[in-house]
């Protein structure tokens, strides 16, 4: 099982909050275990789920342009 703490920083944009929006979205679609925080996004799974799940928040996040990505990952149980 791994968690990964994400968090996404759109550039050059107006529209942050939309494009993040959009890509957490992204996981509800995939049916990827996430929860979201005031800062960042928590995904929760196997390991595929897991690295899915950030490609899949990347991608949909870069369609709108430049953006950067932080990303903690641990394979601790919590």
């Amino acid at each position: 099982m791994l968690c990964a703490e994400v968090s996404l920083y759109p550039q050059k944009t107006t529209r942050a909050s939309e494009i993040i929006n959009a890509s957490i979205e992204m996981l509800a679609r995939e049916n990827i275990d996430y929860s979201v925080g005031s800062l960042s996004t928590h995904l929760h799974g196997s390991e595929e789920e897991v690295w899915k799940g950030l490609r899949k928040m990347f991608e949909e996040a870069s369609r709108s342009g430049e953006v950067s990505m932080v990303v903690t990952i641990s394979n601790a149980v919590h």
